[in-house]
């Protein structure tokens, strides 16, 4: 909720959450996807789409990364801006503060200019991204108020998933209760 003047975020920060797509939105740029946030404060929000996996699986000068990255090996659509933007995010228990800026926990952005040994030596999930999902000032608050997303805590597997395509379900399912009902929705409402 909002008071009258200056716009604040009166919720908390999604910054580390996911957000999973309500069915249906409206934008198919977001049907059913898994977005980890990766920024969410005064200025707006960031984030990656986990569960669109495209078919590209070469980046030039970038070979020892993508010798690293989490099965599937592809690179993923991380949304509709910015598709020459290559974001990574991973995971480690080790890892330089210069090459790296922190989500959650051991989950964080990492720079891709820094070779991955002097990066992160035990990397233990990697994910790069074309692209980002992002939100001006107070957009964000607007659609969560709005219904058009749910947030959810992030699990630690969940942006290195082995099956991406089925993360918004199994996302869903494991909240248990009504909300694991909508995992069943079809993917077209008016068959229901």
């Amino acid at each position: 909720m909002r008071q009258n003047g200056p716009m604040s975020i009166l919720e908390p920060s999604t910054k580390g959450k996911l957000l999973l797509a309500t069915p249906p939105l409206e934008d198919p740029n977001f049907d059913r996807t898994v977005i980890l946030v990766l920024e969410h404060n005064e200025g707006g929000a960031v984030g990656v789409v986990l569960n669109r996996p495209t078919m590209e699986v070469d980046l030039d000068g970038l070979d020892d990364w993508v010798e690293i990255v989490s099965p599937p090996v592809v690179v993923f659509s991380g949304g509709p801006v910015a598709h020459e933007a290559l974001i990574a995010v991973g995971r480690a228990d080790v890892r330089t503060e210069e090459a790296w800026s922190v989500i959650s926990g051991d989950i964080g952005t990492v720079d891709l200019s820094v070779s991955p040994t002097d990066a992160a030596p035990l990397v233990t999930g990697l994910r790069i991204f074309r692209g980002y999902s992002g939100w001006g000032p107070h957009q964000l608050d607007g659609e969560l108020a709005a219904g058009a997303w749910m947030v959810f805590s992030a699990e630690t597997d969940d942006p290195f998933t082995t099956d991406p395509t089925a993360l918004w379900r199994s996302v869903l399912r494991r909240q248990g209760g009504r909300t694991a009902w909508i995992a069943d929705a079809p993917d077209d409402l008016s068959a229901n």
